[in-house]
């Protein structure tokens, strides 16, 4: 970690994330990041000398999202540490694994959560090895049905969604073919409660608001990095690792809100596995 300041700070932090966007993209509190650097276990990259104002790479949203994995199957944070700081390959990685579901399937019935999990994680780094290449798309002006609500927590959206449905079709509303449906999350950084999100599905006409439905014109972006994510939704930070250095290795800039448009999900697949998400990151 360094710190800077003046014209050394702008330079050096350019293709990094101030600390509330790191937080809001890999789906962590500002508090937990604070403490992770306490302990040395994820450290900004970047520190202000003037306002103290924290930055990260984007790389480091990977890191972010190994930490919570391991945290979910059970590893202690000193556990985590080790095995982080010895940065091992994927077999190595893989080998450390199975000792650990091992240990827990040898132990009580309430720990089976905690295998379940770990082979998902196996499952994921298989997968990453074929991990679909970011590609440039445009992305459409739209129409839009909008629903915006602060929610308690993430899995109000399993509400929501469907909340936003009923009203629609009461109203009648006609749905776009192809079907375009996404999030945007309006917090200034992560938040595990009192959520700022916004749904959006893209409709053939624009209606009277009503019933807490907004309807407006959203405009498209002509450039989008989009990528696609398989998987459980807490697995986010991966796939936005992936996507933000594609950004910077092609030296674009981020000039709009990312989006998680939703392909298949709970309501068509039962598997979280099978789940399969958009992320899109307008450019230019």
């Amino acid at each position: 970690m360094f710190i800077f300041t003046g014209v050394s700070l702008r330079k050096r932090r350019r293709g990094m994330l101030k600390i509330g966007d790191f937080s809001k993209l890999c789906r962590t509190t500002v508090k937990t990041l604070r403490y992770y650097d306490e302990i040395g276990l994820v450290t900004p990259d970047l520190i202000s000398r003037e306002n103290g104002y924290r930055y990260y790479k984007p790389e480091k949203l990977a890191l972010v999202s190994e930490i919570r994995s391991l945290k979910e199957m059970g590893f202690s944070l000193e556990e985590i540490s080790s095995v982080l700081t010895g940065r091992p390959d994927a077999g190595e990685l893989m080998d450390i694994l199975e000792i650990k579901k091992r240990s827990i399937e040898n132990s009580i019935v309430r720990e089976q959560n905690s295998v379940s999990q770990l082979k998902k994680w196996i499952s994921e780094l298989k997968t990453e090895l074929e991990m679909e290449k970011v590609t440039i798309k445009q992305l459409p002006d739209i129409i839009a049905a909008t629903y915006r609500k602060i929610i308690p927590d993430f899995n109000y959206l399993y509400t929501m969604a469907p909340e936003m449905g009923d009203k629609m079709r009461k109203q009648g509303v006609v749905c776009r073919e192809p079907a375009y449906c996404f999030n945007i999350y309006h917090d200034p950084e992560c938040k595990d409660k009192d959520i700022d999100v916004e749904i959006v599905e893209a409709v053939v006409k624009k209606l009277p608001d009503a019933d807490g439905i907004i309807y407006k014109e959203m405009k498209g972006f002509k450039r989008a990095a989009c990528i696609y994510h398989r998987g459980p939704y807490e697995n986010f930070g991966r796939t936005y690792s992936a996507v933000f250095k594609w950004i910077e290795d092609n030296k674009l800039e981020i000039i709009g809100q990312p989006r998680e448009s939703y392909i298949d999900g709970c309501w068509n697949k039962e598997d979280p596995n099978d789940w399969l998400t958009e992320i899109q990151v307008p450019v230019k």
